[in-house]
């Protein structure tokens, strides 16, 4: 569970799913997690302006994992 950030499913595709991440303390989209097919991962896809602290991209990595 994250202090700054909140995860929710935006879409459900055959194979992969799109993640949400917001903050918790604005109503604010930060960007979306999904698959990228060149590199057959889940990669994190930010909003434009936007800046991450070292525990905000540890709390983005975790999720990412547990999406594997």
């Amino acid at each position: 569970m994250s202090e700054y950030l909140e995860f929710s499913l935006i879409e459900r595709k055959p194979k992969t799913k799109v993640i949400g991440v917001w903050s918790k303390t604005n109503p604010v989209s930060l960007g979306v997690i999904r698959w990228f097919p060149g590199w057959r991962q889940y990669c994190f896809f930010p909003q434009e302006g936007t800046v991450y602290s070292v525990e905000c991209l540890n709390d983005i990595i975790t999720h990412i994992r547990g999406l594997r």
